[in-house]
This record gives structure tokens, sequence and C-alpha cells, in this order.
């Protein structure tokens, strides 16, 4: 017997040819404490693309992306924390609530079915409430982008200095973080078309890491030569040892990413010399989103999106985040 459309969803899925393709199922019923979720936006993170290329291994049958936000539909019994209607969001670390991480813990995409499909059931502790003033397309580049950048610029105040390096979903949400906790922010780019939007953020000054490969001089002339406090280290391997050359003495750098590949490791030396503190940063606890959430209400801050495509487009969207050239997030809409 055929699905009725009531009872059937689209969802994309990870093919044995290691690309996506997109099927016909049921639609899941919620179970005790869970929530049927119309997901009607997701969005796009480098650690996707590495998964959908090949870099990084994925079970076949796996709905890709770890971020989306939408709306509840049914609720099954003994929810509390949601009823039909509400606009929600999930939480990048499903089973991590607040405190101290003590062990990795689940992923979407890697571990669980992501969010690229129409809908989705999941426990009702696994999501947050949406900022009000934001569209289901500026929530769901939330989860993964701007809780690990409100990770990695904890404990930042007024009068410090953070670097943010290129225009990523990380570093443009750690930029309005930053702006928003009193901080100024010297920004890197490749590109001098981009200058003008990052100042336009917010940026005091922003280095062209492509003309100026020594920028980490160039910081702590912008600084006095002091240095800057955080850095959010976005680079890896490729941009650490300018990193260590541009933070000040005692400061911190939160390691977020490793998009500059390179055999060239980091001066040991040179980074003790530093005495600064070099922390990994990925993601944050639903307390931490809630917290995040919070200040983005309180100063009305607006998540950066460069491109939504429509949900049938998502082969044009991973081609697209492929070319590296995107300011912010690229979303789909669903």
């Amino acid at each position: 017997m055929a699905m009725s459309t009531e009872t059937k969803m689209q969802s994309f899925k990870m093919s044995e040819s290691g690309r996506i393709e997109l099927v016909e199922e049921p639609r899941p019923k919620p179970a005790v404490g869970q929530v049927l979720m119309r997901v009607k936006a997701s969005s796009f993170n480098a650690r996707d693309l590495f998964m959908l290329d090949g870099r990084y291994p994925v079970p076949v049958g796996r709905v890709p992306l770890s971020d989306g936000a939408g709306i509840i539909e049914e609720v099954g019994l003994g929810v509390t924390r949601f009823k039909i209607g509400d606009r929600v969001i999930n939480s990048f670390q499903p089973t991590w609530f607040g405190g101290q991480q003590r062990e990795p813990g689940l992923l979407y995409h890697t571990h669980l079915d992501g969010w690229l499909r129409e809908y989705a059931v999941i426990d009702q502790q696994g999501l947050v409430m949406m900022p009000e003033h934001l569209e289901f397309t500026e929530a769901a580049t939330l989860p993964c982008a701007a809780v690990t950048a409100w990770s990695a610029v904890a404990g930042i105040g007024a009068g410090d200095t953070v670097l943010i390096q290129g225009t990523g979903g990380v570093s443009i949400f750690a930029l309005q973080f930053a702006r928003a906790l009193g901080a100024r922010v010297i920004a890197t780019t490749s590109k001098d078309a981009k200058v003008e939007q990052l100042i336009q953020l917010g940026a005091s000054d922003v280095i062209n890491y492509a003309t100026t490969p020594d920028w980490g001089a160039q910081v702590r002339q912008l600084t006095n030569g002091r240095g800057a406090d955080l850095i959010v280290e976005v680079g890896g391997a490729g941009t650490i040892a300018q990193s260590i050359k541009a933070v000040a003495y005692r400061g911190v750098i939160s390691l977020v990413g490793h998009i500059a590949h390179t055999t060239v490791g980091m001066n040991l030396l040179d980074f003790t010399s530093s005495g600064a503190t070099l922390r990994t940063v990925g993601g944050g606890s639903r307390s931490d989103f809630e917290n995040m959430n919070r200040v983005i209400e309180a100063h009305q801050l607006r998540p950066v999106i460069d491109r939504i495509f429509p949900f049938n487009d998502a082969l044009a969207a991973i081609s697209y985040m492929g070319q590296g050239n995107y300011f912010g997030k690229v979303v789909m809409s669903h």
C-alpha cells in the first residue's frame, strides 16, 4: 500500500557512491519524551563538508548536517519542555546539558541522523527555544558555529582584543559576540572585497593575510606591542605559528578548526615563551546554548547569512560551500 502524503517525508541520505541522494520514507512518530519536529531550515558547517567529500567517514544511509531549526508538530507522552507550535533549534551535542563534559558525546551527521530532512523525531532534552526575533533560516545557523564561537570567546570583556581568522561561520559569530561583550576585534581575510563587510560588523582593523603573511607582527603593531588577548584559531597547523606571534602574554588561543592544512607545526619554544593557553573548543552544552541565546535576544543580533538554497538544491549548496568564498553561513530552506 502506498504511503499518503500525510505519512511520508523526504530526506537526503549518504549513498554508497559517497554522495547524497533524496529518498522518500515514512514520517516518524514521537515516543515517550520525544517530539516530532518539522524541519524548516538547516545549515552547513565546515565539518559537514569534510564528511560530504569523503575526508571523514560517515555510514551509508546517514542523514547529513548537524544544525536545524523548525516547529513542533506533535509531542509524545511525558513531554513538558515544549508544546505544539513552539519554534525550536537542536542542541549540537544533544546529551550534553551543562557542566564539564567528561567524555565525547553523540553528534549529528556522524553518530545520529542530521537535519537535511523534512521531519525529525528527537528527545525533548535535545532542543532549545529559538530567539523570538529570528527567522528559521537564521536560527538554523546557531547550534554548531554560534555556540562554538560563544565558547571560544568565553572570558572576554570590555577593553580586551580578540583576533578572528577569515569569514566563516564561527569567525563571524565570534566577531559579533566579542563586540557585544565590549571587546575590540581584529580580523584577517585573504580577500580585499571582504574588508568593508568586516568593518561594518564591527572589526576595528582587517589584515589581508595573503599580502601580509607575517600578520602576527601586524597584530602586535595594531595593539602597541601587546598582542591579542584571545585568538579564535580556525586554520590549525597552517596558521598557529602566526597566532603564537600575535597572542598577548598570558593570552588565550581557542582552537576551533583545522582549515589550513600543512605539515608545518607549531614551534613549542615560541609557544612556551608566549605564556599563552591553547584550548580546544568544539561546540558547547545546552546550557551554553541557552545563555548565548539570551545575549542574542538582548542585543537583537542576527546571524550573517551568505546564501540560502532551497531544500531540493542540496547538491548545489554543497558545491558552493566547496568553493570557499562564502561570508558567514550557507543555509538550506526546507
